[in-house]
């Protein structure tokens, strides 16, 4: 398991990496992907559901 001290050794060097100002933009890029990641993934669902539904299996 990953602890305290590790996450913020991980989060300095981070910040020594990218600054300040980069931080928002990567975590508002890594949102949008976990976003499009989440809503692709419940596309595959339903359209299985669809074809499923078409062909009278469930």
């Amino acid at each position: 398991m990953i602890g305290t001290q590790e996450i913020i050794v991980i989060f300095l060097i981070v910040l020594l990496l990218f600054g300040g100002r980069k931080i928002p933009e990567l975590m508002r890029g890594l949102g949008r992907g976990l976003k499009e990641f989440k809503d692709a993934s419940k596309g595959i669902t339903h359209d299985d559901e669809e074809t499923n539904d078409k062909n009278g299996n469930r």
